[in-house]
Order: structure tokens, then C-alpha cells, then sequence
């Protein structure tokens, strides 16, 4: 319906209900509740099927549904939904460009973002800089950042050279701007971000900037079974989507060249 704080601010104006009374700022809900919207009953997506698709974000969109400066959002290019909504599991910044996933299950998206779940989030980032082994064993022992302490569970060597060089880093949490503040923590500049992976879920290497593309159901699975719910039944797409899909791998170049591979893989333990 709206970004958070849009709907903080339905709730502080009265324009929100649940089980006949005036909803308040941190009530509680669960799926018995009935919720009015400017006395309007709240239509839910159904809760027995799921769809999960990857977005492929590039620099210059923001995670949220609208953008008071009128920025171009992530919702933008994801295929419409007759019913129920998009839901982003995390969020990028909008500097960031790489994977992002969404699902119209809430309660998967909210247990995966949950900081509790420990899930890896695989990174590609280009440093400027000198970087020093005193620096890189600083960032995987642990920095103090002014939320606390941050560390990298990984970092590989990407190649590159003179002051630009790559790297392949993983984190087992999504604070807002973590790599780039581990990294300028140690006096570095990130120049590039891309996220490569979440969980055992890679970027293909098909889908391009601004393009998206269903999960296959071992990827679903995969979500469901790193939140530790019980999967419920895949919708797929429609025909129409399914073309729009194949028509836009057909036509779009990449405009980021890789600079190699990553050394993880799904299933591949990560150095701690």
C-alpha cells in the first residue's frame, strides 16, 4: 500500500482499524485480524501459494514502493500482480546494484530479513586504495562501527590492478551501507557494489541490469528451508509474463563486465 513510514503515517492520522478499534504505532497482527483501510476492508494476496522472482538492480532505483524525490523505483519493472504484492527480501542502496529477491510470501520475506536468520549475502566490490593484509584480517576479525561491531565472514581476491582492485566479500547480516563502511573503516573508497548472491540463490548470468526472473523451484525450496517454514505451493507466471521474460534476455547487453568469477558456490562453507 505504501512505504513504512507512509503507513506511519496512516496510523498516527487514524486512517487504519484493526478488529474495530483505532490502530496505534507497534500493534501487533496476525492472520485473524481484520484490518480496515479508511473503513475499507484490507484485501490479502492468498496465503497458500507463493512466487519468488530475482531482480537484477542496477545504480539509480531505490527499494522503496515511492520515492518523494521521484526517483525510479525496483517495483517498477517487476511484473504486475492481480492480486496481493511484491514483497523485497532486504534492501540495496541506491548506489548498489546486483541481486535482489521478492516474494509475495510475507512471512518468508520477514523471516529471512529477520537478524536471526544468519544467511550469507555475497558481495563484489571494487576498492581504491592500497589495501594491506592488516586491513583485510581487521575486516574478518571485527571492526567497530558506530552500530556496533562488523565483520566480513570472507573476502577473495577478484583481480584487478592499479588503484582499482576487486574483491568477493560475504556477510552474514544486511545493515544499512556495511561494506562500504568496513571498508572505509580502514581508509579505503568503495568505487563499485554489486551483490552477487544470497543464500545458495546466485545472480544469473543472463539477466542483465533492470530484468527479472522467476526461481526455479530448488531455488524456492532453498528460501523456504534457510527460513525453516514449511513451503507452501509455487504459483507460476502467466504466458504473457513467461514472454516478457524471454524477450528482454533477448535484447539487452551487459553494461557491468565481470572481472571473474566468484570463488563460492552454493553448499561451499565460507572461512569464518
Amino acid at each position: 500500500m505504501g512505504s513504512r513510514r507512509e503507513m506511519e503515517r496512516w496510523i498516527e492520522e487514524g486512517r487504519i482499524e484493526v478488529n474495530g478499534k483505532r490502530a496505534s504505532l507497534g500493534d501487533r497482527v496476525d492472520d485473524r485480524a481484520r484490518i480496515l483501510i479508511d473503513g475499507k476492508p484490507l484485501e490479502r494476496a492468498p496465503a497458500e501459494e507463493t512466487r519468488c522472482i530475482l531482480y537484477h538492480k542496477p545504480t539509480g532505483e531505490v527499494c522503496s514502493r515511492k520515492d518523494p524525490q521521484g526517483r525510479r523505483t525496483v517495483f517498477e519493472r517487476l511484473p504486475k500482480l492481480k492480486s496481493g504484492r511484491w514483497i523485497s527480501i532486504g534492501r540495496l542502496d541506491f548506489n548498489t546494484s546486483g541481486l535482489l529477491l521478492f516474494t509475495t510470501d510475507g512471512e518468508l520475506a520477514n523471516t529471512l530479513m529477520h537478524p536471526s536468520s544468519n544467511i550469507e549475502r555475497e558481495y563484489m566490490v571494487r576498492v581504491m586504495g592500497e589495501v594491506r593484509e592488516d586491513m583485510l584480517k581487521a575486516m574478518l576479525e571485527g571492526v567497530m562501527l558506530e552500530d556496533g561491531v562488523a565483520r566480513f565472514a570472507d573476502i577473495q581476491d577478484g583481480g584487478g590492478d592499479g588503484i582499482n582492485h576487486w574483491y568477493y566479500v560475504v556477510l552474514m547480516e544486511g545493515r544499512n551501507r556495511e561494506v562500504r563502511r568496513l571498508w572505509e573503516s580502514q581508509g579505503l573508497t568503495v568505487s563499485r557494489l554489486k551483490r552477487v548472491r544470497y543464500g545458495d540463490v546466485f545472480i544469473p548470468s543472463k539477466v542483465k541490469q533492470g530484468q527479472w526472473t522467476e526461481l526455479s523451484p530448488k531455488e524456492i525450496k532453498g528460501l523456504y528451508r534457510l527460513a525453516a517454514l514449511p513451503q507452501k505451493q509455487v504459483k507460476r507466471s502467466t504466458i504473457k509474463e513467461k514472454e516478457t521474460m524471454e524477450r528482454q534476455f533477448g535484447k539487452r547487453k551487459s553494461p557491468v563486465p565481470s572481472p571473474g568469477k566468484s570463488r563460492h558456490r552454493a553448499g561451499q562453507k565460507s572461512r569464518r
